[in-house]
């Protein structure tokens, strides 16, 4: 009866700090830690230090290239790659915002590619809905493929203390398997995108739109691009910096006889990644000469912030109770678990959706799943259901979407579940799943 009504309370402060949305979010927790130890006296559970701080260094790193206007470099070579594809627009945007999210850790770069996307898809009468709502989950669905995101670098501290047959999957391994079952799932958003919905001149809605002058000149609008813009040598200087340091890190990730040997034991890959994104920062602060002011003022570190308050908050309430019943949970749930390993990333999916985070997902469940016998490799296998909140049309980028989408076709349908993004994010989820399972499989992970 305990574990019911503890359950119950943390769920209500994920629910209530999910709909308040920032910071509330982890800051739920503090009333979920205070009832968990000072009425049922529960022994505090450990905050995720490492997990945090790792957060910290990446976020500081991806702001600063933000603040010294290196990410624009990225984003007018994705957009200089569109306008010369135009007819299969539906294919490459998502590919192109999943890259970019890849690179930089955040989903958050798709903001300024939908307006660009949106021009490309108009101005060659390619229905926006088709590329738009697969920019904005293919975007979301590269967290968990970058290696420098703080969905990847959490599970892979968690995964480090859960060896599989004595070996530890390391930051390598887990990304040679969610690379490419995440690329597999962009792709199959990209062809199913393309087909979707109705031609604009088949479309007796957009046509209806267009009849009127004046709606026609707000849908078709002026260009949008940063193709004009003359970018700077820092700029550029900045963004080799950061994927110089993205590279190394994959590199010394790839070969652990590069890295020094700590107690008999090559430097762990949590460190190596907090090590050099701090380097990468400071190297584009001096080098650039930029104004390390702005850092701080950046739509990278204030989510990255957010993040960071959201796992700390989630992940201490979550350890707390479940360590507290865990010989309890193991008996019930570990054979079921065991059997049918699916369940393990239904669960996944729905908390991803409630929290609206893939790293607080990762933060709140996996500990648990780990501890209660779920195997490592399904945890792998099943990384891409971590992403879960494009199930109800509630987050940003989606909603930037829709509201970028001046034709309308982007948009939230009478019963809300049937939104543009539903089907493109089941689609590219599964996909991802899927591929990640049969991945482990061959790897010999599961």
């Amino acid at each position: 009866m305990d574990f019911l009504i503890q359950l119950a309370i943390v769920l209500v402060c994920l629910f209530y700090g999910a709909r308040k949305g920032g910071v509330a979010l982890g800051l739920l927790g503090g009333i979920g830690m205070v009832i968990m130890v000072y009425v049922f006296r529960l022994n505090p559970g450990k905050p995720p230090v490492d997990v945090m701080l790792t957060i910290i260094a990446v976020v500081a790193a991806s702001a600063t290239l933000q603040a010294s206007g290196g990410l624009d470099v990225l984003l007018q070579i994705a957009e200089r790659l569109l306008r010369r594809n135009p007819r299969i627009i539906s294919i490459l945007a998502p590919f192109t915002t999943g890259g970019l999210t890849m690179l930089c850790g955040t989903g958050h770069v798709v903001y300024t590619m939908l307006p660009i996307v949106y021009d490309i898809a108009i101005k060659n009468n390619v229905r926006p809905e088709r590329p738009m709502a697969a920019s904005s989950i293919a975007a979301q669905m590269g967290i968990i493929a970058s290696p420098v995101s703080v969905a990847v670098v959490s599970l892979v501290a968690f995964l480090a203390k859960s060896p599989i047959d004595g070996h530890t999957v390391d930051f390598v391994q887990l990304l040679s398997i969610t690379i490419p079952s995440t690329l597999c799932g962009i792709l199959a958003i990209g062809i199913f995108s393309m087909y979707r919905g109705k031609d604009l001149d088949k479309d007796p809605d957009f046509q209806a739109l267009i009849a009127n002058p004046e709606s026609r000149a707000y849908v078709y609008g002026s260009t949008t691009s940063l193709l004009g813009t003359t970018l700077s040598r820092n700029q550029w200087t900045a963004m080799f910096i950061f994927v110089g340091a993205i590279a190394v890190v994959a590199i010394l990730g790839a070969f652990e006889g590069l890295r020094p040997q700590i107690a008999g034991k090559p430097l762990n890959m949590v460190l190596t990644i907090q090590m050099f994104m701090l380097l990468a920062g400071a190297l584009i602060v001096i080098i650039t000469k930029m104004d390390a002011a702005k850092i701080g003022k950046t739509e990278v570190f204030r989510a990255g912030m957010v993040a960071v308050v959201a796992v700390f908050g989630i992940a201490w309430t979550a350890d707390t109770m479940f360590e507290a019943h865990l010989p309890t949970l193991k008996l019930v749930l570990a054979d079921t678990v065991r059997e049918h390993p699916w369940t393990y990333a239904l669960t996944l999916l729905i908390v991803s959706k409630f929290v609206n985070s893939q790293a607080a997902a990762i933060a709140a469940l996996v500990p648990v799943a780990l501890s209660i016998g779920v195997h490592p490799g399904y945890v792998v296998a099943f990384a891409a259901a971590s992403y879960g909140y494009y199930i109800l049309p509630t987050y940003p980028s989606d909603l930037a979407a829709i509201q970028f989408d001046r034709s309308g076709t982007t948009h939230i349908g009478k019963y809300v579940i049937n939104h543009s993004f539903i089907l493109p994010g089941l689609i590219g989820v599964s996909t991802s799943c899927t591929v990640g399972f049969f991945l482990s499989l061959s790897r010999g992970l599961i």
